[in-house]
């Protein structure tokens, strides 16, 4: 059975923050976007979990559009697959909602984890890949001075930058998917002066 080309994104509302928020939930979907469809088995032999607790969060995760069932299993077994390639929202967009705040608090912090063990995970792993990947691969940092507004413009053209070069690849049996972690935040922690 053809699935449907999935959509690239989806913008989090309270309910997804909130269903989003736990850890085998994050990680669940994290395996899913990482690794591809997978059945409630499968996945919990993969997050050393329980089937019947798995197939639990597959079901909270697929009720606020996170999964979804590919239509491809055979009776009761279900094989699942992530929506969409990734996720975003706006801090603002929760400013009235404590629950949504402390969630949303939760689940960056949890990302950092998650980011950081992908990290450890493949300076581990560097040394058997050829020198033309572990030159482009890693990590590095740099400082820009803007305000607010141009902060945006970076980001919007780093979203257009990242779209053109989400599938270059495809069908190329020499690529490799390749997971872009961006993160910004400011050298001072003082908040800045309004105008």
């Amino acid at each position: 059975m053809d699935t449907p080309q999935k959509p690239v994104g989806m913008r989090l509302d309270e309910r997804a923050v909130r269903v989003l928020a736990h850890p085998l939930r994050s990680r669940i979907l994290g395996a899913l976007r990482l690794h591809g469809p997978a059945t409630a088995t499968q996945l919990a032999a993969a997050l050393s979990t329980n089937t019947g607790a798995t197939s639990y969060h597959l079901r909270a995760l697929e009720d606020v559009g996170l999964v979804a069932d590919t239509g491809e299993g055979a009776g009761k077994r279900r094989i699942w697959r992530a929506s969409t390639d990734y996720h975003s929202w706006s801090n603002s967009d929760f400013a009235d909602d404590e629950d949504a705040q402390t969630a949303l608090g939760w689940l960056r912090r949890d990302y950092v984890r998650q980011y950081a063990h992908r990290t450890e995970e493949w300076l581990d792993a560097e040394a058997t890949w050829p020198a033309e990947w572990v030159d482009q691969l890693g990590f590095g940092d740099t400082l820009v001075t803007v305000v607010a507004g141009q902060l945006a413009e970076f980001q919007a053209e780093l979203e257009a930058l990242t779209e053109k070069y989400r599938r270059a690849g495809e069908g190329d049996p020499a690529a490799r998917r390749v997971q872009i972690v961006v993160q910004s935040t400011p050298v001072d922690f003082d908040p800045p002066v309004q105008p």
